[in-house]
C-alpha cells in the first residue's frame, strides 16, 4: 500500500515535476488574485502548455494552478472584500473584518496554512480512500 506512496513522493521530487509544481502554483496564485478570471479558463488556455512538459509534469502544474488559484482568491477575499474566487467567499466574513482591525498579516497567514494543511490532508486522505473505493466501483 505504501510503495504507490514512496513512487508518487520520488515522481514528485523530479526537478522538472518541481518546476512545474512551482510554475503551476505561481500562476495559479496570481489568476487567484484577479476577480472575475476563472482558474477553469486558466487551466484551458494553459493546457497546450501541457503537451510540452510532459504528462506527469503536465498534470503537476495543472494542480498547481488548481491550489495556487483556490489560495490565491483568499487574499482579495482578505484584503479588499471581494473574492477573487468563488471557492473564497467565505472568507470575505471573517478575513476582511481581521483586515479592517489591522490583523490582515494574521488573516493571510491563517488563509495559506489552513490552505496548505487541507491541500495536504486530501491528498493524503485520497491516497488511502481511493483503492478501496476504485474496487468496489470496478
Amino acid at each position: 500500500m505504501f510503495e504507490g506512496l514512496i513512487l508518487g513522493i520520488q515522481t514528485a521530487l523530479v526537478p522538472q515535476n518541481l518546476l512545474g509544481c512551482f510554475i503551476g502554483c505561481l500562476v495559479g496564485t496570481l489568476v487567484g488574485v484577479l476577480p472575475g478570471v476563472g482558474v477553469s479558463g486558466t487551466m484551458a488556455l494553459l493546457l497546450p502548455l501541457t503537451f510540452v512538459l510532459g504528462p506527469t509534469a503536465g498534470m503537476i502544474m495543472l494542480a498547481g494552478i488548481w491550489y495556487g488559484a483556490n489560495y490565491g482568491g483568499s487574499t482579495t477575499s482578505i484584503l479588499v472584500n471581494v473574492p477573487g474566487e468563488a471557492t473564497s467567499v467565505v472568507t470575505c466574513l471573517d478575513g476582511h473584518k481581521m483586515a479592517l482591525r489591522g490583523r490582515a498579516g494574521a488573516a493571510l497567514a491563517v488563509a495559506a496554512i489552513g490552505s496548505f494543511f487541507a491541500g495536504t490532508v486530501s491528498v493524503i486522505g485520497l491516497n488511502f480512500f481511493a483503492p478501496p473505493l476504485a474496487e468496489v466501483a470496478l
